[in-house]
C-alpha cells in the first residue's frame, strides 16, 4: 500500500452536531493520574490486565511486555517483528495480538509467534486493530482501514473511507467477515453473556453494537453515538463498565469539511504537517454501562500525558496507554458515579 497518496478518495458525511461545551455533563470529572510506569519502549497502544494482575502491552519496536504495576518490573514476552496494537491475554498464558504489519497473531508463553491469519480473500491483512476471544475459543477482531497505515491514519479520517472490518476467526480456522463498512474500526468488547460485540468506529464518533445471538443476530445498531471526542480502544472493567479511551476531542474544522466536496479535504491533507490541525493534548477516558449510558467522563487537560489510546480497569484502578507516550499512566476512578 502506497504511503504517498495525495488525492483522497472521499465520502461525504454530515457528522451530528457536536455536544455543547465539548460534551461536558454531570459525569464529567477531573482525571487524577497518580503515577507513571515505564514500559521500556515507545507507544503502549493497547493495555490489558493478564491473569497475574500485570499489564501486557505492545510497543513500537515490535516487543510485547508484561509490566508489574507495583514493582515496575518488566518481563519481555516476545517480539512480533511488526507493530503490535490491540491484544488479548488468554487463560493459557498466550496473547492474541492484532499486529499492524503482520495480521492476527498468537504469542505463546515460550515467546514463539504463531501467525493465525495474514490475508483475507487473497488480500494481505493490514491494520488489524483490536481482538477478543470467546469462551469456546472463537476470536473476533477489527481492522481500521484498508487505505491507510497507522502513521497516516488522519488521512482516513479526512477521506471517511469506511473500509474497516469486523472479522470472526473460528476455532477451526474458518474466517467470516461480519462487517466491511466500519468508520475506522477500533476497540472491541465481548459482553459477558457473549450475545454481542461492542465495536468502536473512531471516525464516526460512536460505539456500535453487533448482535451475535438471538433474533437480531448478524445485525448492528448504535450503542453510544455523537461522542465528544475520537474513541479508540476499550475494555470491560471488573466493575462491569465498558471503559473507552478518547484519544482527542473532535476537531471543528474536520466536522465542517466532511460534508463538503472532496477536493477541499485533499487541500488540507496536502498542507505541510506543521500547519495541519493538531489533536489537543488531553488525557480522557469515559465509561458506559451495558445500556450505553455514560457513567464516568474523566479528563485531564494539563498536557502532561495525552492521546490516550487504551484504558483498562481493575478494582478501581485505571491503567492508560498511549500511542505517543513511553509510559503507562495509572489513575483511580471516582468513588461516586452519575446517578
Amino acid at each position: 500500500m502506497s504511503l504517498n497518496r495525495r488525492m483522497l478518495r472521499t465520502r461525504r458525511w454530515r457528522p451530528p452536531t457536536a455536544p455543547p461545551d465539548r460534551g461536558r455533563s454531570a459525569a464529567t470529572a477531573h482525571l487524577v493520574v497518580t503515577r507513571r510506569v515505564a514500559t521500556g519502549g515507545r507507544g503502549p497502544e493497547d493495555v490489558a490486565f493478564d491473569g497475574d494482575g500485570r499489564i501486557r502491552c505492545g510497543l513500537a519496536d515490535g516487543s510485547v511486555v508484561a509490566v508489574d504495576l507495583v514493582t515496575g518490573a518488566r518481563e519481555p514476552l516476545g517480539n512480533t517483528g511488526g507493530r503490535p496494537l490491540g491484544l488479548h491475554p488468554c487463560p493459557d498464558g498466550s496473547t492474541l495480538i492484532c499486529d499492524h504489519d503482520r495480521g492476527l497473531l498468537r504469542l505463546h508463553p515460550e515467546g514463539d509467534i504463531e501467525v493465525l491469519l495474514d490475508a483475507i480473500d487473497g488480500e494481505s491483512l493490514t491494520f488489524a486493530s483490536n481482538v477478543v476471544q470467546g469462551a469456546d475459543g472463537t476470536i473476533w477482531f477489527t481492522t481500521s482501514t484498508s487505505r491507510w497505515d497507522v502513521d497516516h491514519h488522519e488521512g482516513d479520517f479526512l477521506e471517511h473511507s469506511c473500509t474497516g472490518r469486523l472479522v470472526r476467526y473460528g476455532v477451526d480456522g474458518s474466517v467470516s467477515v461480519l462487517r466491511t463498512d466500519l468508520a475506522f474500526g477500533n476497540g472491541l468488547v465481548l459482553t459477558p453473556d457473549e450475545s454481542q460485540l461492542l465495536v468502536v468506529e473512531t471516525a464516526a464518533y460512536r460505539v456500535s453494537r453487533h448482535w451475535l445471538t438471538g433474533p437480531r443476530a448478524g445485525s448492528s445498531e448504535t450503542f453510544a453515538d455523537n461522542l465528544p471526542g475520537f474513541p479508540d480502544n476499550m475494555s470491560l472493567g471488573s466493575d462491569g463498565l465498558v471503559w473507552v479511551a478518547i484519544a482527542a476531542p473532535r476537531n471543528a474544522l474536520l466536522d465542517r469539511l466532511l460534508p463538503l466536496p472532496g477536493f477541499l479535504r485533499t487541500v488540507v491533507w496536502n498542507l505541510p504537517e506543521a500547519v495541519r490541525p493538531k489533536a489537543a493534548r488531553i488525557a480522557w477516558v469515559m465509561a458506559f454501562d451495558l445500556d450505553g449510558q455514560v457513567v464516568h467522563d474523566l479528563r485531564l487537560t494539563d498536557g502532561g500525558y495525552h492521546f490516550i489510546t487504551s484504558v483498562a480497569e481493575r478494582e478501581g484502578l485505571l491503567v492508560l496507554g498511549s500511542l505517543r507516550e513511553d509510559d503507562l499512566a495509572v489513575a483511580r476512578k471516582p468513588d461516586h458515579a452519575v446517578g
